[in-house]
């Protein structure tokens, strides 16, 4: 933005160099801190959700198999004990 009062103009340049010294802490601080998260998150030893989603697929087809092994198993005593 350019006037005629060299004041202004040197405030509204500082104002712009302040706004853009502004934005490079900004950036440099998320890449801080997403450094910081991402080695916090690496110590913890989370699973993945891919690997959740595995894990959570063989329970259930755990479950199902022993719910068919508990009735196989019922039937049998059944007929065991009506025989």
């Amino acid at each position: 933005m350019q006037t005629n009062n060299p004041i202004l103009d040197h405030v509204a340049k500082a104002m712009a160099d302040a706004a853009g010294a502004a934005d490079g802490v900004r950036r440099e601080a998320e890449t801080v801190m997403r450094s910081q998260l991402q080695r916090l998150l690496a110590d913890m030893e989370l699973v993945t959700r891919e690997e959740f989603e595995i894990v959570r697929d063989l329970a259930e087809a755990t479950r199902l198999e022993n719910d068919a092994l508990k009735a196989r198993l019922d039937k049998l005593e059944a007929d065991q004990s009506a025989g």
